[in-house]
């Protein structure tokens, strides 16, 4: 496994980031304890989860899996840089109104302790908000911030589905309260997504933000097998959006075919490819999906084999206004 900073930070993380968001709902306790424990061997030490994972229902499942693994010890928790995140509903029925959506000092405060406890852990690596609320000054966010990377509770904090300008707004407030702000930011990116070129990842670049991608294989119509998955496992909205893409998809495969990869490999390597990516998500709910995504790091893509990733997937032109004004 490689390892890079995460951002202008000097936290070392995996190039791939384990994503948690199918432990309980798709994966069982055990067989989640087993692909942690298996990725840590191969290497990954960057875990990702939030405190709404584990469904509607059991809303912070998942991190409490992830803290009774850790609660086994053998240097677990001391191995993983932990990230979690912030925004969702509230859990706690005493909230009231403050349990919508959203974010503000009293959420950030409340449900990093309540996060921290189902963790087991007494701190955090990467505290992320999992959207940007607009309705809240970055006076307030910042100040909250603050206080948990002060108490130790938190070290670094990270955003997710920010926009270029949201991320460079908080980084100037965060510069006027001689605070390092951002190191990362969680975003929607691949091969069939490929907009945030145009702003967000220029934006993180100059300002030293490291992308996480999630959905890396796009719900996994890039996974190479979209199209010859059994017809009554997919809901129509997926069924819609393979013929909408058959002709890339057919492309992509045929390509990867000639490649002796799989489609996943083929997507995650893409995305290391791009300098502004630190680590895509990988949200295994199987040991034989880690064991395929752990290939993606170790294969280098060729010029030739990067322009034909362009002209089935083509992208916006490059980062904003070059991309439309010449």
């Amino acid at each position: 496994m490689k390892h890079t900073n995460l951002g202008r930070s000097g936290l070392k993380v995996s190039r791939l980031c384990l994503g948690t968001m199918n432990f309980g709902p798709e994966t069982e306790e055990k067989e989640s304890y087993r692909i942690m424990d298996a990725a840590l061997d191969a290497g990954i030490n960057f875990f990702d989860t939030a405190n709404v994972y584990g469904g509607r229902d059991r809303r912070g499942w998942t991190e409490e899996i992830i803290g009774r693994w850790f609660a086994q010890g053998g240097g677990r928790r001391e191995k993983v840089v932990l990230a979690t995140k912030v925004y969702g509903e509230g859990m706690d029925a005493n909230d009231g109104p403050n349990g919508v959506a959203g974010l503000s000092g009293f959420k950030i405060r409340r449900h990093a302790e309540a996060s921290l406890k189902r963790l087991q852990t007494d701190h955090i690596e990467l505290y992320q908000m999992h959207h940007v609320d607009l309705s809240v000054s970055w006076d307030e966010l910042w100040e909250a911030f603050e206080g948990l990377v002060q108490q130790g509770k938190v070290y670094y904090v990270g955003a997710s589905n920010f926009a270029g300008w949201h991320l460079l707004n908080a980084q100037a407030k965060a510069q006027a309260r001689n605070f390092f702000g951002l190191i990362s930011e969680q975003h929607k990116y691949n091969l069939l997504c490929r907009l945030p070129e145009l702003e967000v990842l220029p934006a993180a670049q100059h300002l030293g933000i490291g992308i996480i991608p999630w959905s890396p294989l796009a719900g996994g119509l890039l996974s190479g097998n979209a199209l010859q998955a059994a017809a009554d496992t997919r809901t129509g909205r997926q069924k819609g959006e393979i013929e909408k893409r058959r002709g890339q998809l057919e492309a992509f495969e045929k390509l990867c075919k000639e490649l002796g990869e799989s489609g996943g490999v083929v997507a995650l390597a893409w995305l290391l490819a791009n300098p502004a990516v630190t680590a895509p998500i990988i949200g295994p709910r199987t040991m034989d999906q880690l064991d395929s995504a752990l290939r993606a790091v170790e294969l280098e893509l060729t010029d030739d084999v990067l322009a034909q990733l362009d002209e089935i997937f083509p992208g916006p032109g490059g980062p904003a206004p070059k991309a439309y004004a010449w």
